[in-house]
């Protein structure tokens, strides 16, 4: 057990204390405003005020763990031990920044209630971010802190025991068009062929039909592969379906589709579901609830999985809106135009209601690539990929966090704008399964 002392006690400091040390090191904690018992204590003990007590590891604290409210914060990032760190403290801490207000202002996203101008699609940009101005977008700081805390804990109490972190792997796969060509129905078919037709794409036509009877496969039908992938490396993956009403940002297939819900059942049986809310869904309560509820009636389960479609999150209000729909955990936390870590961190951590300022019970995981990231907002070819991903997964591995990719079904096909794609999607699952 770990005895930490603080002047005053608050629900941010409480909150991030809970995440570093129960949640990520694995040790239980006591909080503490009581001096006197503090000095006595004789076991494992630690800090976080304005001046030491005794002899316990100190960590000088500055202002941001005991306010409330959100106000524009003057930070200056700095390198130490090479890496960024902000909140400066001076030599009198065991570190020279306040870690546990740095890592609560990044966790919380806490620049993302100030205010600051959002993409087309209503969206925090990720070039604003702090971690991008100062060149840590691509390094879970947050963790690597953790492990600087967790060094000086062992180096003034090698009594203390951690258990160890393992790293882990899960691959998610974001359904937004299950078939390019079939299963649309009369109308859409139609309207199909006549685009095709205006765009005097032959081609187009031509796969559409040979697929429309049966002579060719679907090309977004990729399905058969994720399979493999899924069996040779016992992989942990989950699929997002997109169930919304049909629209401009919105063109998956409808529920009413019995092989759509086939499909569902199908991967379901190899892996976790999740509900994609849709576009329309992200200002409308009513819709999301529907759209749960149509994966929740053809899995006969409750649905508690989740990620935003075109990663559109607004914060609090879509988090409150999936834990009013009883949705336990997110993985909408990543950026649409840039790749890494949008919260720092690369551990699943409960969402913090600044607002509110309380602790949730939604758990939020942070995904650290897309491939639609790469391919349209950074302009990397396939046979770059690797190299701006796999110094993301050694950067997990490094902290034994939890490296999640996102893809899609429809550019696993290899072909056309996704050529060589699939390749690199293998190539990144056996180098994080290494």
């Amino acid at each position: 057990m770990l005895l930490i002392y603080s002047h005053k006690i608050t629900h941010r400091l409480k909150y991030i204390l809970n995440l570093i040390f129960t949640d990520v090191l694995g040790v239980n904690i006591e909080l503490t405003t009581d001096s006197e018992y503090f000095r006595k204590h004789k076991g494992v003990k630690l800090s976080y005020t304005n001046n030491p007590l005794s002899d316990e590891l100190f960590f000088v604290s500055r202002n941001l763990l005991f306010e409330t409210g959100i106000t524009e914060q003057n930070i200056s990032v700095f390198d130490y031990n090479n890496n960024k760190v902000f909140y400066a403290t001076g030599k009198a801490s065991a570190l020279p920044f306040d870690v546990f207000a740095a890592s609560f202002y990044l966790v919380s996203r806490y620049e993302e209630y100030l205010p600051h101008i959002r993409d087309e699609h209503d969206r925090f940009i990720a070039e604003d971010s702090l971690a991008y101005m100062n060149g840590f977008l691509d390094k879970p700081v947050v963790n690597i802190w953790i492990l600087w805390i967790k060094e000086l804990i062992q180096k003034k109490y090698p009594q203390i025991v951690f258990p160890e972190r393992k790293y882990e792997f899960i691959s998610t796969i974001d359904i937004d068009n299950a078939y390019a060509y079939r299963e649309k129905g009369f109308t859409r078919s139609i309207g199909g062929y006549l685009k095709s037709l205006s765009k005097l794409n032959l081609f187009e036509m031509a796969e559409r039909t040979k697929v429309l009877l049966g002579l060719q496969k679907d090309p977004y039908d990729t399905y058969n592969f994720q399979l493999e992938i899924i069996k040779k490396h016992r992989l942990k993956t989950i699929y997002f379906f997109l169930l919304g009403d049909y629209g401009v940002n919105d063109k998956n297939l409808p529920i009413e589709s019995k092989k759509f819900q086939s499909l569902i059942k199908m991967l379901g049986d190899y892996a976790q579901v999740g509900i994609h809310p849709s576009y329309g869904s992200n200002k409308s309560r009513e819709q999301l609830k529907k759209e749960v509820e149509r994966l929740s009636k053809v899995l006969h389960r409750d649905i508690t999985k989740s990620r935003q479609h075109f990663l559109k999150l607004t914060l609090p209000e879509t988090y409150r809106n999936l834990i009013d729909l009883d949705i336990t955990d997110d993985y909408t936390m990543g950026f649409a135009s840039q790749v890494g870590f949008r919260a720092s961190i690369c551990t699943a951590f409960n969402f913090y209601d600044l607002d509110m300022e309380l602790e949730t019970k939604l758990k939020i995981h942070p995904f650290a690539v897309m491939e639609g990231t790469l391919k349209y907002y950074m302009n990397v070819l396939p046979e770059e990929a690797m190299q701006k991903i796999r110094p993301l997964i050694d950067e997990v591995k490094a902290v034994n966090g939890q490296f999640i990719s996102l893809w899609h079904n429809d550019t696993l096909n290899g072909l056309k704008l996704w050529a060589g794609w699939k390749e690199v999607y293998e190539e990144m699952v056996n180098y994080a399964k290494e």
